[in-house]
Order: structure tokens, then C-alpha cells, then sequence
């Protein structure tokens, strides 16, 4: 799914990423090509990610999920959006610049599988859908372990202009090299600032580019 940037007449909009959310087998996923977002389940996003994510960064906390090994690699299929419990955290920490939001894929599958630079992260705001862009940091391909975790982080702007701002409402994922997407609530500042564009965007980091348990 790939989500159109929001763009406000004169104004533009920064913004940030989730909440907590497992992929289950109830039936509420939605497969993303047309698909449609399940608040009660994780998933991935569009737009920014989707199908077409490059590399992933193993966990710099340095859990055991993150292998990157080439034979492994070579043996490992890709990490399916329903293999995946994804869960999603605020993680800002006082006097931070920025908020940050935490989000984690756990392997649930069954199997070991391959992730792959970037998940796809867009924001439900009340004046319409907002892709978070991607850090730039460095990414590489990684294997994730069956039963364990990588985390990676969103930050966005807070706002301390003391107006209203736009309210965000839940969050879409969509894992590296997927197209299914859902939708999760989001757990960070209740608002993002409106800027005439010069302010800081919503970005989205690489796999393992917050560390173990989403300390960034």
C-alpha cells in the first residue's frame, strides 16, 4: 500500500510512530495491496516502507535475534507480516529533543526468517495520513531468530507551541519487503506540531536501530 504524503496548503506536517499490537489469526488482517488496517493487530505500514524495503541493522543492544550471518541469510525466507508480533512503545525520555516511539517485531513464525532494511510507517492524523521518512542510517540484512526480537525507533516533533496541533490517532506498519499492513494505536504525544515546513519530520530508523527492549 503506498500512502500519499499529507501536504497542507501552506503548511506542513511532522510527524511520529505506534503502540502495542500482535498479529493473531482471528481474521481481522487486512492484506495490503487494497488493504485495509486492524487497530487491534500489528503489521506493516506503506508508504515509506512496503514491499520494496532494503537491508536491516542488527540489534544494537546486541540480542541474539539479530544473525547476519550469510549462510544463515542464504537458508532464511523473509519475515512475513503474520509471523510477525509487533508491539510499539513510547520510549521518550525527558528532556529529549524529539519523541520517540519504540517499535518491535518478535518472531512468532515458527521459523527463523530474513529482515531487510526499512518497515513502512504512516501516521492516522485528523487532518490525514502522514508516511514517516527514513533516517538515512545504515542498514543490513539480518536473520530473525524464531521467538526472538529487533527493535527500531520513530522519532518525531514534539509540540511545544502550545496550540492545538494535529491529532494523531493510530499508526500503520508495514514490515520490510511486505505489503500487508495494519494498523496499531499510537502511544505517543497525543499531537504533532504545525510548521511551515522547516521543523523536523516523523522518521523512521532501520532494523535494530533502537536497541534491546527499545532504548534507542
Amino acid at each position: 500500500m503506498r500512502v500519499r504524503k499529507l501536504t497542507f496548503a501552506a503548511l506542513a506536517v511532522a510527524a511520529g510512530l505506534s503502540l502495542t499490537a500482535c498479529n493473531g489469526d482471528d481474521g481481522t488482517a487486512q492484506s495490503d495491496g487494497s488493504s485495509s488496517s486492524s487497530s487491534s493487530t500489528s503489521g506493516g505500514g506503506s508508504g515509506s516502507g512496503g514491499s520494496e524495503q532494503g537491508g536491516g541493522k542488527d540489534d544494537s543492544a546486541g540480542k541474539s535475534s539479530a544473525g547476519s550471518g550469510s549462510d544463515a541469510q542464504a537458508e532464511a525466507a523473509k519475515c512475513r507480516t503474520d509471523d510477525l508480533d509487533i508491539t510499539a512503545k513510547d520510549s521518550t525520555i525527558d528532556g529529549d529533543d524529539e519523541g520517540t516511539v519504540a517499535v518491535e517485531f518478535k518472531n512468532g513464525g515458527g521459523r527463523d526468517c530474513l529482515l531487510s532494511g526499512y518497515a513502512g510507517v504512516d501516521l492516522k492524523t485528523s487532518e490525514g495520513d502522514l508516511s514517516a521518512e527514513r533516517s538515512g542510517q545504515e542498514s543490513s540484512p539480518m536473520v530473525l531468530k524464531d521467538g526472538e526480537s529487533v527493535f527500531f525507533g520513530v522519532t518525531y516533533p514534539l509540540n511545544e507551541s502550545g496550540g492545538s496541533g494535529v491529532k494523531v490517532s493510530s499508526l500503520v506498519i508495514t514490515p520490510p519487503n511486505e505489503t500487508k499492513s495494519f494498523s496499531v494505536e499510537w502511544p505517543g504525544a497525543a499531537t504533532l506540531p504545525v510548521t511551515d515546513g522547516s521543523g523536523s519530520s516523523v522518521k523512521v530508523g532501520p532494523m535494530g536501530s533502537a536497541g534491546q527492549g527499545g532504548a534507542s
